[in-house]
């Protein structure tokens, strides 16, 4: 398993399995599939509404907690600094574990971003206290990141963004990359450009690119396969989400083989600059405001 080196010096596997979307009834089974098959990093968030059973699932597997690399986020009706700090202690809870390796805080919320300050302040807390390893931010673009960096002390580890071959985000790379924050991808096989959601009803499927079908068909890959090994080899940490066991293990069979100069830059050139998930400048309030149970 390949290894990143977030700017605290933490070590976190590059690939991890994401459980959005993933229905909490088949969340305990893929999280155990994944980490026999030799994952050792599981994205989950409060939103999601699977922590439980992301935690049962690593109970199961029997791999040791100190093994695992286990990454979740604060939802935005948790923010606040007394909050946030209660937050932390209902993931826990729900998981299973006494800490975090990383917490993040799962939106800017632009809206109400006095909250999200207070909130990032009680991860800095929960971070020197011992409570996580790393903290850090999901869905901030540029200019979120620098109000953000103006009010706070600790540099986020990582920045976790919707990122795929049409929706690269180059603007934001390179901000995260500017203060040494990791970017991670989430829908990094570009799922949000193919499952239904409030956010059109008109999908082109990355998955059916031709671009990925020729580099596929060339290296005996799959897209899949194709799109993890470009994050992989662009320095990105991706979090592809299955309950499928079968797509599990494929997703982490990436190590073996590498892309040459001319296919990443192949895969780049797809990029379209149109977003498929939702934009994080918009308010969302009725969806911001939903409560997150208690552990």
């Amino acid at each position: 398993m390949f290894h990143l080196t977030l700017n605290n010096d933490v070590m976190m596997p590059a690939l991890g399995l994401g459980v959005f979307q993933s229905p909490p009834e088949q969340t305990a089974a893929a999280v155990d599939t994944a980490l026999r098959l030799g994952y050792r990093h599981i994205d989950t968030a409060a939103a999601y509404g699977n922590e439980r059973e992301v935690g049962e699932g690593i109970r199961r597997s029997g791999v040791d907690r100190g093994d695992i690399f286990i990454e979740t986020k604060v939802w935005v009706s948790d923010y606040g600094y007394d909050k946030t700090q209660h937050a932390f202690e209902k993931a826990i809870g729900k998981l299973g574990v006494d800490t975090l390796d990383l917490l993040i805080l799962h939106q800017p919320a632009p809206s109400r971003f006095d909250a999200t300050i207070a909130a990032y302040k009680g991860l800095e807390t929960l971070l020197a206290d011992g409570k996580v390893r790393a903290i850090g931010i999901s869905n901030f673009m540029p200019h979120h990141l620098d109000r953000l960096l103006d009010a706070t002390a600790v540099i986020p580890a990582v920045n976790q963004v919707e990122l795929h071959p049409y929706f690269a985000q180059p603007e934001v790379q390179r901000a995260n990359a500017a203060h040494g924050i990791l970017t991670q991808a989430w829908s990094p096989i570009g799922g949000i450009t193919f499952y239904p959601g409030p956010w059109g009803d008109e999908r082109r499927s990355v998955m059916q690119d031709p671009t990925l079908a020729d580099l596929a068909a060339a290296h005996g890959r799959s897209p899949a396969q194709i799109m993890l090994r470009w994050h992989l080899q662009e320095g990105r940490s991706a979090i592809p989400k299955s309950v499928n066991p079968g797509r599990i293990a494929e997703n982490l069979d990436v190590f073996d083989f590498a892309l040459d100069g001319e296919e990443l830059t192949r895969i780049d050139a797809l990029d379209t600059g149109v977003r498929s998930g939702p934009d994080p400048d918009l308010p969302r309030d009725e969806l911001f405001d939903r409560v997150v149970d208690e552990a």
